[in-house]
């Protein structure tokens, strides 16, 4: 009896987030127009470095390039679902009334999780398929390791959002550029586009410290070699473990911290 008032009130949170989405057009374009837009720009940079430099050289630049853009967009877009979730409460100062609601912290994460996931499901998919005429390339041949690539990725995208959440507790929404900000400052060490090698050395094991570093690099391995690279979809998974404990931990804490000071209506100021 329980876990189905659990699964009732996560759902009806869900489907707040959902209204929320489906009563703005211009979110839902928003959601769909910034990957494709990336798809259209990388896989023409894409398509002049393989018809204009030695393939011996070059791999597959086009696989590679466009398969990163798409896994990316899926991280970020994991990481805005959680904090936008947050940052909508903050904006409609519904707090109060949200957690004076039967509903426990760990059903609303849950329920903010679901949300991110459809959210980057619905913005990545048409770029995913617009590829495939665009550019022969398809991001599902990857087969059972992009299970794995999206898995780590979405994860990495959830944590990141409880992170800023967390601060967004403390600090109130003069702290929402984080929202963006803190997944572009993560980027130029996650070897996105280019493998970890190209850093310094010194910055070498601070970026294989990052779980979506690994992912890249084994999606390189893939795209590139054929190679299924585990050890490093072993390292993504550890990392994403261990992060995901330590920002739970920092979002409950800042959650009681808000409750006890009574801070929670007062975090729009």
């Amino acid at each position: 009896m329980k876990l189905i008032k659990a699964s009732n009130r996560i759902y009806a949170m869900f489907l707040r987030y959902i209204y929320i989405l489906r009563g703005s057009w211009a979110r839902i374009l928003e959601l769909i127009y910034w990957p494709i837009i990336q798809i259209v720009i990388w896989g023409f940079i894409g398509r002049f470095f393989v018809d204009n430099i030695d393939p011996s050289f070059t791999g597959n630049i086009l696989a590679a390039v466009l398969g990163a853009v798409m896994l990316w967009d899926i991280l970020f877009r994991a990481q805005l679902g959680v904090s936008l979730s947050f940052m909508e409460e903050l904006w409609s100062r519904n707090l109060g009334h949200l957690f004076v609601s039967p509903i426990r912290p760990y059903e609303w994460c849950l329920s903010m999780m679901l949300v991110s996931l459809f959210r980057a499901t619905l913005g990545t998919l048409p770029a995913a398929l617009l590829a495939i005429p665009f550019y022969g390339f398809s991001l599902f041949e990857i087969g059972f390791p992009l299970i794995l690539f999206l898995f780590n990725l979405l994860i990495m995208g959830w944590w990141l959002g409880m992170l800023i959440t967390a601060l967004l507790m403390r600090a109130g929404l003069g702290a929402q550029g984080l929202a963006w900000a803190l997944t572009i400052l993560i980027s130029p060490f996650s070897a996105i586009y280019y493998p970890v090698s190209t850093l310094p050395e010194w910055l070498q094991p601070f970026a294989n410290a990052i779980p979506s570093t690994n992912i890249f690099e084994a999606l390189r391995a893939l795209v590139n070699d054929g190679i299924i690279d585990w050890q490093l979809i072993i390292n993504a998974s550890i990392l994403n473990v261990i992060y995901m404990f330590i920002s739970a931990t920092i979002m409950i804490m800042a959650f009681k911290y808000a409750r006890q000071k009574g801070t929670l209506l007062q975090t729009n100021d």
